[in-house]
């Protein structure tokens, strides 16, 4: 009798464009599917709240695409090394197959777990599920990591991507039954207090949920991507962060309908540059956790160890509710609670405010975001922080602070997205919705709007506050 092959289902939570389950399923070999929950290995990185939430509903709609195709989803809980060897010695598994992930604790776990099975004489087969390219394979002339954005996002398009890989039709599966956890028991979902009450109506996890968004985006908001994706109050982004940080579709297929389209039709050139850019800005973090595995905990530019942060925990309770007094900024704060999501805009407006206004490190936004992000993805959201604050690699220099009242007058002209997130400043006109301390008393009373009362006063000046945030950073340049 052939002896099965584990899949191990990890950020690649689809069948079609599977490099590792199409491998598998070619080898005609009976299949374990699995998913191990490992909240250990990655220790403070444990998957977050509202990423959990996400997570319960991509392994529900998973389990039911796999049924579909004859095969169940196996789900077991614990260190992940572990949970696999003793899966591999319960079933007389003669091979493992997965896609690889790049957090460095990945890293680690699946090279000596390759070691281990190897020894035993299970065959072990890595792919490539996750990205356009790999962190070392996109390289400088003098062989050396890319450090600038542009240089390797040129570098990038000039090189071939993997071939889509082949959609099994049936997956053969093993006949016996193997122990599974259920997924209810892993109580991933909030419990009475429903923070994510509103997640539901907002995405729609799992691989078909993914394939929609995808062709709604190309066939409705590339024409216009280049153009409108900063505008805060407009629906012009892909929202496929999510899909692609659990690998309900892969960065190939979304360039594969983007090539497509382009087909079609030769005007949608500069969204489409623009959207290839934002995907290779993806890659480009995974290039950078590769490289410098610390970049979650530590400044990439090291002088920053030395920067004067603030210890002000009211301030940082007043950036996470959205009552800052600033309204774009705590418009995009409520958007994350609410919903799981910012728009991209917003989280560097958010976290420079954080980081410059309110001189808090950036590793508490960090965390933050980790922990409400239903798309929180390791290397982005490291990468994007240390962006923002001038200490990662091409990053923004510190001294370029935004004004939060100017961002939110450009990107959000009619205060439509202001208006949706705080509510208690609708009925302000449109010059003073982003500065609503300048609105004059009648227009405010006009408005219900009480400042101090129904909505805060500005917690910080802004002038003071950039003043404030260029001394500091003059400090380390002294």
């Amino acid at each position: 009798m052939t002896s099965p092959a584990i899949v191990w289902l990890r950020q690649d939570l689809r069948i079609a464009d599977n490099p590792a389950l199409s491998a598998a399923a070619e080898t005609k070999r009976p299949l374990i599917l699995v998913y191990i929950l490992d909240d250990e290995t990655p220790g403070k990185w444990r998957i977050g709240g509202a990423s959990r939430w996400w997570l319960h509903h991509s392994l529900e709609k998973l389990a039911g695409d796999l049924a579909k195709r004859g095969a169940a989803l196996t789900l077991r809980r614990g260190r992940a090394d572990q949970a696999l060897l003793d899966l591999v010695r319960e079933t007389g598994a003669g091979a493992v197959y997965w896609n690889r992930c790049y957090e460095p604790y990945s890293i680690a776990r699946d090279k000596a777990l390759k070691h281990t099975l190897t020894d035993q004489g299970v065959e072990v087969v890595s792919c490539n599920g996750a990205l356009m390219h790999e962190p070392w394979t996109v390289k400088t002339k003098n062989g050396e990591p890319f450090k600038v954005f542009t240089p390797f996002w040129r570098a990038s398009m000039q090189s071939e991507v993997r071939a889509v890989a082949a959609t099994p039709k049936r997956l053969e599966s093993r006949s016996d039954a193997i122990a599974s956890d259920k997924l209810s028991d892993w109580r991933l979902l909030p419990g009475r207090s429903n923070w994510a009450k509103h997640f539901d109506p907002t995405w729609s996890p799992g691989e078909a949920g993914a394939q929609r968004a995808l062709n709604a985006f190309v066939a409705e908001r590339l024409a216009l991507y280049a153009d409108a994706r900063d505008l805060l109050g407009e629906d012009a982004t892909s929202r496929l962060s999510p899909h692609l940080h659990f690998g309900e579709i892969s960065p190939i297929q979304a360039r594969c309908a983007i090539d497509a389209a382009l087909m079609h039709d030769p005007a949608l050139q500069r969204g489409a540059d623009k959207f290839l850019a934002e995907l290779t800005w993806r890659d480009f973090s995974a290039n950078l956790l590769f490289h410098s595995p610390n970049l979650p905990e530590a400044n990439w530019r090291s002088k920053f160890d030395d920067f004067a942060w603030r210890d002000d925990d009211a301030a940082f309770v007043a950036w996470t509710k959205g009552q800052t007094g600033y309204p774009v900024v705590d418009a995009a704060m409520r958007q994350l609670w609410t919903t799981g999501y910012m728009h991209n805009r917003a989280r560097m407006i958010a976290a420079s405010f954080l980081i410059k206004h309110l001189l808090i490190d950036w590793r508490r936004g960090e965390e933050w975001f980790w922990d409400t992000l239903v798309d929180a993805d390791l290397a982005s959201n490291a990468a994007s922080w240390q962006w923002v604050a001038g200490s990662g690699a091409d990053a923004a220099p510190y001294f370029r602070i935004f004004n939060p009242v100017t961002q939110g007058e450009r990107y959000d002209a009619d205060g439509s997205y202001v208006r949706r997130w705080v509510p208690e400043l609708a009925a302000l006109d449109n010059d003073v919705i982003h500065k609503p301390w300048t609105a004059p008393a009648e227009s405010l009373a006009k408005a219900g709007v009480k400042l101090g009362e129904t909505y805060p006063a500005p917690i910080v000046d802004h002038a003071l506050a950039r003043a404030r945030a260029l001394s500091a950073f003059a400090s380390l340049t002294s």
